[in-house]
């Protein structure tokens, strides 16, 4: 059955740029720092193609910032991504606005399946997926590292348990726990997060490069979606880690204990 699936592409700061906390402590300092797809929603965007590939269907990419959030929709355009939508907005996100702006274009695609890195690493706050699907009141699926659909009567007796939808498809997630992995046969309409062992992301082609630039992205206002543009949760202040302290010489064993138990206090 072909599927429709929506993923996400958020715009974050690339790991390998060295971050500074502005002097004030309100951001960052964004000179000289490249930016680049959330590693997680590159992972997200490659599961969306490859349950594309096998079962046909469409893929759609969607990220929410301001216009400079076009060149991450062209690299999963690149990747292969059907068609992608930028939702505008300049003020600050948090998962629970994220989330709502995210069930309104859902609301407006109707997909099959949404897609989403478990969590971005520029916040690192892993709620955007459990707010959507709380919103859309659908099955939700986190942290998975294995997808897949089951869909033939051949597949259905080789999986007993397998809760179907009513038109006999439902999607199968892995996903890793503590002390082991869980297993869920969620029903589409679904909405599932990814995590880093789900896949290996593609590469861009040349090919895809230079189709992803005629393709049309598509732009939303987020002050015309009928939504609380009012952020939840607000950063006041950003400060940099303690810098780690210089190693220390010690004469022998007992100075060492002494040490640890002593001044560390971990002994």
């Amino acid at each position: 059955m072909p599927l429709k699936i929506l993923v996400t592409a958020k715009r974050v700061e690339d790991p390998e740029s060295k971050i500074a906390v502005a002097p004030n402590g309100t951001g960052i300092i964004t000179t000289g720092v490249n930016y680049k797809v959330n590693p997680f929603d590159e992972i997200a965007i490659e599961e969306g193609l490859r349950l594309r590939e096998k079962h046909g269907g469409e893929l759609a990419v969607v990220s929410i910032g301001g216009e400079s959030s076009t060149a991450e929709l062209r690299a999963a355009l690149a990747m292969g991504a059907d068609r992608a939508m930028l939702v505008l907005h300049d003020g600050p996100l948090d998962p629970v606005l994220v989330s709502a702006l995210l069930a309104k274009v859902v609301e407006a695609e109707k997909p099959d399946l949404v897609l989403l890195g478990k969590q971005s690493i520029d916040d690192d706050q892993n709620q955007a997926a459990q707010w959507l699907a709380e919103r859309l009141t659908w099955p939700q699926a986190t942290c998975a590292s294995k997808v897949e659909t089951l869909e033939s009567e051949a597949e259905q007796k080789r999986t007993p348990g397998l809760v179907l939808s009513a038109d006999g498809t439902s999607l199968r997630v892995v996903r890793e726990v503590d002390g082991g992995v869980e297993l869920l046969d969620v029903l589409l309409p679904a909405v599932v997060s990814v995590d880093l062992r789900l896949n290996k992301p593609r590469f861009a082609s040349l090919p895809g490069i230079m189709k992803a630039k005629k393709k049309e992205i598509r732009q939303l206002r987020s002050a015309e979606m009928g939504v609380d543009l009012t952020p939840r949760v607000v950063v006041r202040k950003l400060t940099e880690p303690p810098r780690r302290k210089g190693g220390q010489r010690v004469a022998d064993v007992d100075e060492l204990y002494r040490k640890l138990h002593e001044e560390a206090k971990v002994l």
